[in-house]
C-alpha cells in the first residue's frame, strides 16, 4: 500500500493500522460509555415496569416487553402529545428555516452595512440560556401588562391571552423558538452563501436573470447541501421540544402545549413511571430516525451526495 508516496510492506500497514485504533480507542470509548451505553440501559428500561418501588430495590423490576409500547397506543395524553409536538415541527421547522436563509441572504448582499454587528445581534439569542428567554418572553406575553398587549392596545386592537388561549398558546411558543434559534442556522447558511463562485452570478446576470432567478436557479442549487443539513438538525431540535412548554405553560392550557419530551419528563421523573418514560423516549428516537430518513429520501441526489 502507499501512504503519501512512500509504499509500505505489509508490517507496514499493520503498523499504521494499529497506529490507527490507538488514536481513535479513547474517543470511542467515551462514546460508549457516555452514548451507547445509557442508550442500551434506556432501551432495557423501556422493556420493564421500573417505577419508584424498583428505585428502592432494582429486584421490583420485571420484564413486560413490548407492553409500555402498546400501553402508549391506547394513551390519550400520548396523541395529544404526539398530535402537538408535529405541529411544533411541521409549522415552527419550516419558518425558522425561511427565516434563518432569508436573513443570510440579506446580511450577504451589498445592501446592508455593518454585517459584524447585525451577526452578532442576532446569533446572541442562540448562546441566551433557553430558560431566560423562556422566561423573559413569558413577560412579553402577559395579557395585562404584556409588550405584546400593548401593542395591540396602541392599535386599538383588543388584548391577547397568548399563553392562557388553547389557540394561541402553541404559534406563542413557535414565535419564541424561531426568535431564540434562527441565528444558529443563519450563520450556517452565511457559510454556505460564501461558498457560492461568484461566476455563477456573473454569468447569469450577462444572462438577463433578475435578482429573484439568481436566487432560485444559482443560490438554491448551490446550497443544496448546506439546506439538507439544516433542515434535518432543525427537525432533530423541534422533536426535542421540551423546555419551552414547561417554562411558560407547563403543557397547558388543556395540554394544548404538551409535547412528547414533557410528557416524557412527567411520566419518568414526576410519575416515577420509568419503564414508560424510556419508552416514550424511544418513540421519539423513532420519530426523529423515520423524520431524518424520509428529508434524505426527498433530497436530490446530488445534494444527498455532498452532505
Amino acid at each position: 500500500m502507499t501512504q503519501d508516496g512512500i509504499v509500505l510492506g505489509e508490517g507496514g500497514g499493520r503498523a499504521v493500522r494499529r497506529a490507527a485504533v490507538i488514536f481513535l480507542a479513547p474517543g470511542l470509548v467515551l462514546i460508549a460509555v457516555t452514548f451507547l451505553l445509557p442508550a442500551l440501559a434506556s432501551l432495557v428500561l423501556s422493556l420493564t415496569d421500573f417505577d419508584i418501588y424498583a428505585v428502592a430495590n432494582p429486584s421490583n423490576a420485571r420484564f413486560i416487553w413490548l407492553r409500555n409500547y402498546a400501553a402508549l397506543t391506547r394513551t390519550p395524553l400520548f396523541w395529544i402529545a404526539l398530535r402537538n409536538t408535529l405541529y411544533f415541527v411541521l409549522v415552527g421547522g419550516p419558518i425558522s428555516v425561511i427565516v434563518s436563509l432569508a436573513m443570510a441572504v440579506l446580511l450577504e448582499s451589498e445592501l446592508v452595512r455593518w454585517r459584524g454587528f447585525f451577526r452578532t445581534v442576532y446569533f446572541a439569542p442562540v448562546v441566551t440560556t433557553l430558560v431566560a428567554v423562556a422566561v423573559v418572553w413569558k413577560y412579553l406575553y402577559d395579557p395585562r401588562y404584556g409588550l405584546l398587549n400593548a401593542g395591540l392596545h396602541a392599535l386599538g386592537l383588543p388584548s391577547v391571552d397568548w399563553l392562557g388561549s388553547t389557540a394561541w398558546a402553541m404559534p406563542s411558543i413557535i414565535l419564541m423558538t424561531v426568535w431564540k434559534g434562527f441565528g444558529y442556522n443563519m450563520i450556517i447558511f452565511m457559510a454556505g452563501l460564501q461558498a457560492v463562485p461568484g461566476d455563477l452570478y456573473d454569468a447569469a446576470r450577462v444572462d438577463g436573470a433578475g435578482a429573484w432567478q439568481r436566487f432560485w436557479h444559482v443560490t438554491m442549487p448551490t446550497l443544496a447541501p448546506t439546506f439538507l443539513f439544516v433542515s434535518i438538525t432543525t427537525m432533530i431540535g423541534f422533536l426535542q421540544l421540551f423546555a419551552e412548554p414547561y417554562v411558560m405553560t407547563q403543557g397547558g392550557p388543556l395540554h394544548a402545549t404538551l409535547s412528547v419530551g414533557l410528557y416524557m419528563f412527567t411520566e419518568g421523573f414526576e410519575s416515577w413511571h420509568v419503564g414508560m418514560g424510556a419508552a416514550i423516549a424511544f418513540v421519539l428516537f423513532g420519530l426523529t430516525l423515520i423524520g431524518a430518513l424520509v428529508q434524505l429520501r426527498l433530497s436530490p441526489k446530488d445534494a444527498e451526495g455532498r452532505a
